[in-house]
């Protein structure tokens, strides 16, 4: 019954965004296993079902998934807060700097950390814009969502973006991934930590290891926590949120000149990065991707 309820709750919370977008709605309609209601602009019509069962909760949509509507409500529901994210008895601390990764999953493109200073004011401010985890959220969404962030906290972010050749560099230094990370939130929360009388740091668990920056003596009286999904705390989201920002930027610059590089590290990022090594050498991919990858041992 709690999995219907949820069901039904979501797919409520579905119709009142389309509402809320001008979009005309069917009324809620249950069947043996789903929710459903249809929604209609002009001549387009789609479908939208929430099944509910021993799996949990799933979305479809129904319709042409090219027309301007389905992509609309595609993007509100994919915009929209989950709700099973809300857990009324999770309390946060009243200020901290939370950060987070992206990228280091990708073949091409950068590292990047960010870190975020927030307070009791902020966080209100940041929960009110939609800020959570940058998965859950769209390309364009994201985007929007960073320049609102950096309205709200003001000077208190730091990003740390490494490009792949600095990358690479990097690697070949500390040889392992772990402390590379390592080193890079270090550094990020270490610049906010020094403009800030914060006592308190939050981050994704990322290693076992503990982060380097928490051996410093000027920094010695802080707390440092890192958690397994810490996105549900607003700064690390709001940190996560700004990375993937400055992520996806690196790729629109490229893609500005022309270089339309894909995302991951997939079979289809790796026949990509086969056929742009023999268009440019190692020397120029380099500066595109990062060269321990599994990816490039098996296209060299």
């Amino acid at each position: 019954m709690m999995i219907e309820k949820k069901a039904k709750n979501q797919i409520m919370l579905m119709q009142h965004q389309c509402k809320k977008a001008g979009i005309s709605i069917s009324p809620l309609s249950k069947k043996d296993y789903n929710y459903e209601f249809t929604a209609n602009s002009g001549k387009e019509k789609i479908k939208i079902q929430v099944y509910f069962g021993k799996k949990g909760v799933k979305t479809i949509l129904q319709g042409d998934d090219n027309s301007s509507l389905y992509k609309t409500i595609n993007s509100l529901i994919l915009d929209e807060p989950k709700l099973d994210l809300i857990d009324s008895q999770f309390k946060e601390p009243g200020e901290y700097i939370g950060s987070d990764e992206c990228g280091k999953g990708d073949f091409f493109g950068p590292l990047v950390v960010s870190a975020v200073f927030v307070n009791e004011e902020t966080r209100k401010q940041l929960s009110k814009i939609g800020v959570r985890d940058s998965k859950d959220l769209s390309g364009y969404k994201i985007a929007s969502l960073a320049k609102e962030i950096k309205k709200i906290i003001g000077a208190n972010f730091e990003i740390v973006r490494i490009n792949p050749h600095k990358y690479n560099e990097l690697y070949k230094q500390f040889n392992n991934l772990n402390k590379l990370l390592n080193w890079a939130h270090s550094k990020a929360i270490d610049n906010l930590l020094d403009n800030t009388l914060c006592k308190f740091v939050i981050t994704d668990k990322f290693s076992k290891k503990e982060l380097d920056v928490v051996s410093l003596s000027k920094h010695s009286d802080v707390e440092f926590i890192q958690e397994t999904k810490a996105e549900k705390y607003i700064g690390v989201a709001a940190a996560s949120i700004l990375a993937r920002d400055s992520f996806v930027d690196w790729f629109e610059s490229h893609a500005e000149k022309g270089l339309v590089l894909p995302k991951g590290s997939s079979i289809e990022t790796e026949n990509f990065a086969k056929k742009l090594l023999q268009k440019i050498g190692e020397e120029k991919l380099s500066e595109l991707g990062k060269l321990h990858f599994k990816t490039f041992a098996k296209i060299k």
